[in-house]
């Protein structure tokens, strides 16, 4: 230390004197620096002071006071897809009950955002005009825009480089030298004369050599496509020979095996022709029915007979659509066509993406077939055509039905002599289809009234179900509806706006309505009730009613006798009567089919004295009237209409 301060008193002694005015500036200015410094010092301590404070929490006036324990009470909230504006309230009168049942399943989908995009689906109206239009004009039969046949010729002369035909110099040759050596100005010299001779030689047999191979390989290519060309040339005529053949062997194949089934069911077909039940001579009026071909098809074993319709050309053969009546069991559905010359196998094969429900073929047009479908589309059937699709259908029209369809009916042309049919559905809408050139083009006659007993507010939510339609056969502007209500409602094609007159016939689903087909006022109904009933258009109650202690699912008129019909029931019994000898029973109550199997249509062949009956299990089975069953009238047809008028007054009374 002593060493430190003598150095220290040195320094302070060679230092140069300072003047008065001097130290006091030195003294101002490390007063104003450390000044400067207690204040930075101080604003960082009230930073910190204001970071460190803690913040104040605004509380709402409306908020509730919580305890701790609540405060750290857990609540779970569940996400669901349920729509909370859908109505939980609503109701559905049971038939079965009796009553009104809240209904448990509520559609839960809210739609937030529709966007209608710009595709056209293909089998639309609008997207078969469009590829129509689009085929002319592919064919030359329209006339295209200029502007689409400019971009069009641009597009055409438009070339595409290639992106991979590029050239590197160091992969680059040199170039030949002009062959005509005597026009340079100067000879190169002797070296380089002789290789330039050298590389025309070379270039010379390389041209040649090319040009001889793309000789070889024309002539190759020629030969080629004359042999190809030849080929295909065979190929056709040996195609369409092969089809000739196979079509003439078609032919004479089917011959061979009606041939075959003739003689295997020989003696089917000979009671078919000759037989005749003796023994009805000693029954008295009654009557029998004798079993003649079975019709069934091995894939559609699980499936019912839904339809059944005679072919009005050909006496011999009828159609069977197959389906399900079933909820849950719907699946695909076929449509099949027997004749009775070959009973072992359709002559027909359709297979339909839903159930059939119902079909009818054309009067005149015996080959176009319309079909109703139980996911509410109608298809229309060509026989003429190599194809097992219609060649119309509803499936993107928008006047399709959204239920399943329950009865269609051909109809007489229109004006522009156009093929049209009506149908009717589940869904209330009796809706009239019209066969134009490209699609199905719907009009909407008339919807089913709504029973008084449904709700106001739900009226237009719950439809009343059509289940069966006929038209008169003389005033073909005339129909019949039959609903699921018990109530049939008739009604004209001319009046769109309500219907002319209202039975109250059954209590349960009417399941077939139809027209006499000789007397112009008189029809007839059947329903799960148990019940038939003959009844007058004139009148409110029925004139005739048999009970036949079951559901009855079909009934059909005789088309020789305007006094016979004929009914199915669940039991498999088909029942027979014939009101000119019996108006109180049945004259045959026969079981045609097995235990716990279900009949479900009937039909009368409209030339042979046989009818057709179809089951659940999906076999149809025919049956010979026996001569009780089939005894026609001894007065003329016109006569035919009194004498069962006078039949009427007589039960009446």
């Amino acid at each position: 230390m002593s060493v430190s301060h003598k150095v220290g008193t040195m320094k302070s002694k060679q230092a140069p004197n300072v003047n008065s005015h001097q130290k006091a500036a030195v003294a101002k200015g490390v007063k104003a620096i450390g000044k400067k410094k207690d204040e930075e010092e101080g604003l960082d301590t009230a930073e910190g002071e204001e970071w460190m404070q803690g913040k104040t929490l605004v509380k709402p006036p409306d908020q509730l006071d919580l305890t701790e324990a609540e405060l750290n009470e857990e609540i779970t909230r569940v996400l669901k897809a349920s729509n909370p504006n859908a109505p939980q309230n609503v109701v559905r009168y049971s038939f079965k009950e009796g009553c009104y049942k809240p209904i448990v399943f509520v559609d839960q989908m809210a739609i937030h955002f529709e966007l209608e995009g710009n595709l056209v689906h293909k089998e639309s109206d609008e997207g078969r005009r469009l590829m129509a239009k689009q085929a002319e004009v592919d064919d030359g039969g329209g006339v295209e825009r200029p502007d689409n046949v400019a971009i069009k010729a641009a597009k055409r002369e438009q070339k595409l480089t290639n992106q991979f035909n590029f050239n590197e110099r160091a992969s680059q040759t040199l170039n030949n030298t002009p062959r005509d050596i005597s026009c340079q100005t100067e000879p190169p010299p002797r070296a380089n004369f002789s290789a330039t001779a050298n590389q025309w030689e070379i270039y010379d047999f390389y041209v040649e050599e090319l040009q001889r191979r793309e000789k070889s390989k024309e002539k190759h290519e020629g030969q080629f496509l004359n042999k190809e060309e030849d080929k295909s040339k065979k190929k056709m005529i040996q195609a369409e020979t092969q089809n000739d053949d196979i079509s003439q062997l078609a032919k004479v194949v089917k011959i061979i095996e009606r041939m075959v089934n003739q003689n295997i069911f020989d003696d089917v077909a000979q009671d078919f022709m000759y037989f005749e039940d003796a023994s009805d001579e000693f029954r008295g009026e009654k009557g029998t029915l004798l079993p003649l071909w079975t019709f069934q098809y091995d894939k559609a074993k699980s499936l019912s007979v839904t339809a059944l319709c005679w072919n009005h050309k050909y006496n011999d053969l009828f159609a069977v659509g197959l389906g399900s009546h079933e909820f849950t069991q719907q699946g695909g559905g076929m449509l099949l066509f027997y004749t009775l010359k070959n009973p072992s196998y359709p002559e027909f094969i359709f297979n339909t993406a839903s159930g059939v429900m119902c079909l009818d073929i054309h009067e005149h047009l015996s080959y176009l077939v319309a079909v109703g479908l139980y996911d509410g589309c109608v298809a229309v059937y060509n026989l003429k055509k190599k194809t097992d699709q219609p060649i119309y259908n509803s499936r993107a029209s928008s006047g399709k039905h959204t239920s399943a369809v329950m009865q269609v009916k051909w109809q007489k042309d229109d004006l522009d002599s156009n093929h049209n049919f009506i149908s009717v559905s589940a869904d209330g809408r009796l809706v009239s289809w019209t066969l134009v050139k490209h699609e199905l083009v719907f009009t909407e006659i008339i919807k089913l009234p709504v029973i008084d007993t449904i709700p106001d507010d739900l009226k237009d939510v719950i439809p009343t179900v059509g289940t069966s339609l006929d038209f008169h056969k003389q005033k073909d502007y005339s129909f019949l509806v039959g609903t699921e209500h018990g109530k049939i409602h008739k009604g004209s094609k001319y009046y769109s706006s309500k219907f002319l007159e209202k039975y109250d016939a059954h209590f349960m689903n009417v399941t077939r309505v139809k027209w006499n087909p000789f007397h112009p006022d008189v029809f007839i109904s059947c329903g799960w009730d148990w019940m038939v009933k003959i009844w007058d258009q004139t009148m409110k109650s029925p004139v005739f009613t048999f009970e036949l202690k079951t559901s009855v699912t079909d009934v059909a008129w005789a088309p020789y006798s305007s006094t016979v019909f004929a009914a199915v029931t669940t039991d498999g019994k088909v029942h027979v009567f014939d009101l000119n000898i019996n108006k109180y029973e049945a004259l045959c109550q026969q079981k045609v089919v097995s235990k716990k199997t279900k009949l479900f249509n009937i039909e009368f062949n409209p030339v042979h004295p046989i009818i057709i009956v179809g089951d659940d299990r999906g076999h149809v089975t025919s049956l010979k009237l026996s001569p009780n069953l089939r005894k026609k009238p001894k007065v003329e047809s016109e006569v035919l209409n009194v004498h069962f008028q006078m039949s009427l007054h007589i039960s009446l009374v």
